[in-house]
């Protein structure tokens, strides 16, 4: 079977299509016939070694898969041949077969296509345990969504939106700011590609708090981090939610006299390992964006669709910020 390898740590340009053995599913496994990929930033991270995890090499990165039951390992249950699932794999995706602890595969409804199944969990997942579980976004407060055109952020402002929430959508260009506002977006605002110096910082804050209103955002959800962050966390309103999702600019020193001074705090967002540690409250989150898929209030936006012989691209296409939505690579 083939698989997009890492051999060596490095960029997109260093990952190799192999030809490898089928892999045959051990206890408690199965094996998938995948048919869609979702890229996603970690698999920019995880070949140069600067991700959470690092996997032994050579190693296929493609933490989110869609596909088919192909075989079923011995004590498997409520899962057989043919089933149609999402697999949440951590890396390992970009091939053709793979296999994985049954517990990590949801059953998916025929009427989502694979491409929309391979781009859900990760983004929605993240999504919404950062809005319901660690911001507490309420009915009519406002949402601040930096990255708004982005994977995490068109989720986090569908989601903001089937929550009841205001929200104002930040990216780097009016298109993108437009693609937010088609996803139902109240406000947006166009902020300039970094570094920024002080004065551009302080400008971008007044426009965050322009289009907040009121004393500002309830919940910042900030999936860009670097120069970006602090001109945000001063549009936070008192007792606001700051949420840190990720940091593609850059990781940010902020002055935490600001936190004093608004009584705001500051959360981490880290979806992987909630789901590891909380697996009942992950599954009851799952089932919500299921429910809220098969009502239509949320879909993903799929900009590009790539071969697992462009695979390589399609990362160097999201490390360069390239991509609005979710990129996938389809098998």
């Amino acid at each position: 079977m083939k698989a997009l390898l890492s051999h060596d740590p490095g960029g997109p340009d260093t990952l190799r299509l192999d030809d490898i053995a089928l892999p045959e599913p051990g206890h408690g496994e199965v094996r998938l016939a995948v048919k869609a990929i979702g890229v996603n930033y970690p698999d920019v991270l995880i070949i140069e070694d600067r991700y959470q995890f690092r996997p032994g090499r050579p190693f296929a990165p493609g933490g989110e898969v869609s596909g088919t039951v192909d075989a079923v390992g011995e004590g498997v249950q409520g899962l057989q041949i043919g089933d149609r699932v999402i697999g949440s794999c951590g890396w390992g995706g970009m091939q053709e077969f793979i296999t994985l602890d049954a517990r990590r595969c949801i059953p998916i409804p025929d009427a989502m296509p694979f491409d929309d199944a391979a781009a859900f969990l990760m983004t929605y997942g993240t999504s919404h345990h950062a809005l319901k579980d660690r911001g507490h976004l309420k009915p009519g407060e406002t949402l601040l969504v930096l990255g708004a055109a982005g994977g995490v952020g068109i989720a986090a402002v569908e989601l903001g939106k089937a929550m009841g929430a205001r929200v104002v959508a930040a990216a780097s260009t009016p298109e993108k700011v437009e693609v937010a506002r088609r996803a139902g977006a109240d406000e947006g605002v166009v902020y300039p590609a970094g570094p920024l110096d002080r004065d551009a910082q302080k400008a971008l804050s007044e426009a965050f708090k322009t289009a907040c209103g009121g004393e500002g955002a309830n919940v910042v959800y900030d999936a860009v981090g670097g120069d970006y962050a602090e001109p945000a966390l001063r549009a936070t309103a008192w007792e606001g939610r700051y949420l840190v999702i990720g940091f593609p600019a850059g990781i940010p020193k902020i002055p935490l006299n600001l936190t004093l001074l608004k009584g705001c705090d500051v959360v981490g967002v880290f979806w992987g390992a909630f789901t590891a540690r909380e697996p009942a409250r992950n599954a009851a989150n799952i089932a919500e964006l299921m429910a809220l898929y098969a009502a239509g209030k949320i879909r993903p936006l799929i900009s590009k669709r790539y071969a697992l012989a462009e695979a390589g691209q399609a990362i160097a296409d999201l490390a360069a910020r390239r991509a609005t939505g979710k990129l996938v690579v389809v098998v």
